[in-house]
């Protein structure tokens, strides 16, 4: 399975237009090779180098049909629900790095063999309780960004 975009390339500079110092808009998605025996998708975006060690999450999203080969740009795909962000809203946050050190930005896409059971604004936690249980994940695969303020 395969996640990419045609904004930027696999650990190459996301676009200012997909951050905070832009249009604060989800890049197009690309998603190939999807396993057989696929229900559903799941998404994580996060940022490993957030400041305060912690792993900042940017968006969240599940229940994407299996037979998706793309996440257009500022849009979700039909029938897909999205959680709540570590900022504390629902939807697509971009990249935002307080700090002038560069973050890279994980974009994980889960093969799952079964729907989620999870309300629209579930958190995290909640989205990895649900994808580790009973063996759902068939597999998993990343994209990584990067983005560096310079203002």
């Amino acid at each position: 399975m395969i996640i990419s975009s045609p904004s930027f390339d696999n650990n190459t500079k996301i676009p200012p237009k997909f951050t905070c110092d832009g249009g604060n808009i989800n890049p197009e998605l690309i998603i190939q090779n999807v396993p057989e025996g696929t229900e559903s998708l799941a998404l994580v975006v996060d940022d490993p180098d957030a400041v305060g060690g912690k792993t900042f999450t940017h968006w969240l999203i599940w229940n994407i049909n299996s037979q998706t080969g793309n996440i257009k740009q500022e849009s979700i795909p039909p029938g897909s629900i999205e959680g709540q962000n570590d900022a504390g809203k629902i939807g697509y946050l971009g990249p935002c790095p307080p700090d002038k050190k560069p973050h890279r930005y994980f974009f994980k896409l889960f093969a799952l063999n079964a729907p989620l059971e999870l309300k629209s604004g579930a958190n995290r936690e909640a989205l990895e309780d649900e994808i580790s249980k009973d063996n759902r994940i068939i597999e998993k695969t990343e994209f990584v960004g990067i983005y560096l303020r310079t203002n």
